[in-house]
């Protein structure tokens, strides 16, 4: 059947594919839950009925702030079969954010998943005014609970009512609004309609090549556009969707449920890296030696045998040894990697490539449903430190200043109540102006070279784009974050935060005595080596760009702590304003 609307997937996955118990499915106290199609559909005509006595109309605004789970495709498909729109919010932003969206987005209603979240935003709920129920997914004495609701639909079953309200939403109808972290300012609500989403996860559905029996695992925030629309490519292939039960468990589901396919962002994979060479550091005689020629075998890894017969012959040798013992440990398959909301750093793409598993990585905003470019497993569909091909049906092109522009069916509505900013980001022609910086290669990948606005000038007249240096020096092991700075300053300058994982097994190696992290990066060992790092590095820049002061920062910078955003973006002007004193002391 034509899918046209997001809740066509549902009678979509029961025609097309055969009954399985685990559609849908999630961990909580030690304890797979399941759902088959038929489940989840019945569930979510009940909402829709219990929301319909309940009077909601087509456009009104439901929210919801939950973890990933079952629950919330259930509440996701039946607010967009009554027409309403859905609002998810992160379960982790600040309470002056949280305020901010509910008020104007003016939800009327709204899920939350349990009762610490509950906590977070009770004391505002007061200055809420447009919200009617709340609605809660486990047991709590003073609110309601979703299974209420189910309750109520089941009391109040209208089929006829139902399907002439699904019959009236169209596909240009704005079926999410999606409020952006941003780095700066309030959220931006990004109006998207149900074209958009659809557009882009048939756009991307030919790259995996598996069949209804697959299994994925998530962790990514289904409040966030990119695992949300690759819910619904899962779900539009009808393959089964793992939740897991938090980000300290994936290691664990991953072995339990042995899935075909994972998406995540490059930090986890970062630190499953670490994991890596930490236990490698373990070994003992020809064991670690295997286990370290492995590791640096695999950073030297290129496509399509480009680097000849005798090292795929080592490769061959090493995966019996030491790659497979890492496939092993993340659910044994040749897993599909999709990496995306940062760049990835090509030495992790060779090294889990060279393992044996498919890493795919991608670009897109928000604003573009996600996906602008990405690679696949075509003749040039991949290539290291590129984010591959433009998406088809999806136009791209290079503004004068390099700027990335985008055209298609996956580009928003606009943003919600504010049109003067929709224009400012959406020409007369349509294009979308993304901010970012690139250009295409040769062969017909995109590279992200950095952000427009993120340019600085030095003093003599010199612009540097923070992003590519930041990109180049975050290939090192001993390198997490790193913001580069310099505005109107005779040099650039970098605030360097250390993989203090990866820097304490080398200090164990070592055998380097400290007691903090604090005294840590003060040892004249630690500056020193940090100090070949970015000699080493500076090599590949002008002399403009080069790194000619930095300071190691001791502790790491997280969202909690107000440097990154939930979708792990730096967010400059804070950090430039927490830490303007060591920024001074790198120009003195």
């Amino acid at each position: 059947m034509e899918i046209t609307r997001i809740f066509d997937l549902l009678p979509h996955s029961e025609a097309m594919y055969k009954p399985k118990d685990d559609a849908l499915a999630s961990k909580e106290g030690g304890v797979w839950t399941k759902y088959s199609i038929k489940q989840y559909r019945e569930i979510v005509d009940y909402i829709s009925y219990g929301f319909l006595f309940l009077g909601v109309r087509p456009g009104d605004k439901i929210a919801q702030i939950s973890t990933n789970r079952p629950e919330w495709n259930f509440v996701d498909m039946a607010i967009a079969q009554v027409g309403a729109i859905h609002i998810p919010i992160y379960p982790t932003i600040s309470e002056s954010d949280y305020k901010f969206i509910l008020n104007h987005a003016e939800v009327q209603y709204m899920f939350v998943s349990g009762q610490e979240l509950l906590r977070k935003i009770q004391h505002i709920l007061p200055e809420i005014s447009h919200i009617k129920s709340i609605y809660l997914y486990k047991d709590h004495q003073d609110y309601q609970q979703l299974k209420d609701l189910i309750e109520l639909g089941k009391q109040h079953v209208d089929k006829e009512a139902l399907e002439l309200r699904k019959s009236s939403i169209n596909t240009d109808d704005v079926v999410t609004i999606i409020y952006t972290s941003g780095t700066t300012g309030n959220p931006k609500g990004v109006m998207l309609t149900h074209a958009n989403l659809i557009s882009n996860f048939k756009a991307v559905s030919y790259i995996p090549q598996y069949g209804e029996d697959a299994k994925t695992v998530s962790y990514l925030p289904l409040c966030h556009v990119y695992e949300r629309m690759l819910n619904y490519l899962y779900q539009y292939r009808g393959y089964s969707i793992y939740y897991t039960e938090s980000i300290g468990t994936i290691m664990e589901n991953l072995k339990e449920v042995s899935p075909e396919i994972i998406t995540t962002v490059p930090r986890l994979l970062e630190k499953i890296h670490d994991k890596l060479y930490a236990t490698g550091h373990k070994l003992t005689g020809i064991k670690r030696w295997f286990f370290f020629w492995a590791m640096r075998l695999s950073l030297r890894y290129e496509l399509k045998g480009a680097n000849g017969w005798f090292y795929e012959l080592k490769r061959k040798l090493y995966d019996r040894l030491v790659y497979s013992k890492w496939r092993e440990a993340m659910g044994g398959k040749h897993l599909l990697i999709v990496s995306g909301g940062a760049a990835l750093q090509p030495r992790l793409s060779r090294m889990f490539t060279c393992a044996g598993f498919h890493v795919i990585e991608g670009y897109g905003l928000t604003e573009t449903s996600p996906v602008i470019a990405v690679s696949d497993f075509t003749e040039h569909g991949m290539k290291f430190g590129t984010v591959g091909p433009v998406l088809r049906g999806v136009q791209v092109k290079i503004d004068y200043d390099d700027e990335i522009l985008c055209k298609g069916p996956n580009i928003m509505k606009g943003y919600y109540k504010d049109p003067e900013l929709t224009k400012k980001v959406i020409d007369s022609e349509g294009w979308f102006h993304t901010g970012d910086l690139g250009h295409i290669e040769p062969e017909g990948q995109l590279k992200i070279t950095g952000r427009k606005k993120e340019l600085f000038k030095t003093s003599f007249g010199k612009y540097v784009s923070p992003q590519l240096i930041e990109d180049k020096f975050n290939e090192s092991l001993f390198i997490d974050q790193i913001v580069v700075v310099g505005e109107n300053q005779k040099f650039a300058g970098a605030l360097i935060v250390p993989d203090f994982n990866f820097l304490r097994a080398w200090c164990a190696v070592k055998e380097i005595p400290y007691t903090t992290n604090k005294e840590m990066v003060k040892l004249p060992r630690i500056q020193k080596r940090f100090k070949m790092e970015v000699d080493k590095y500076n090599k590949l820049f002008g002399d403009t760009e080069k790194i000619k002061s930095w300071s190691l920062m001791d502790t790491e910078w997280a969202f909690e702590t107000g440097e990154i955003t939930p979708t792990l973006k730096l967010k400059r002007k804070f950090i430039m304003n927490k830490y303007q004193d060591n920024i001074s002391n790198l120009f003195e």
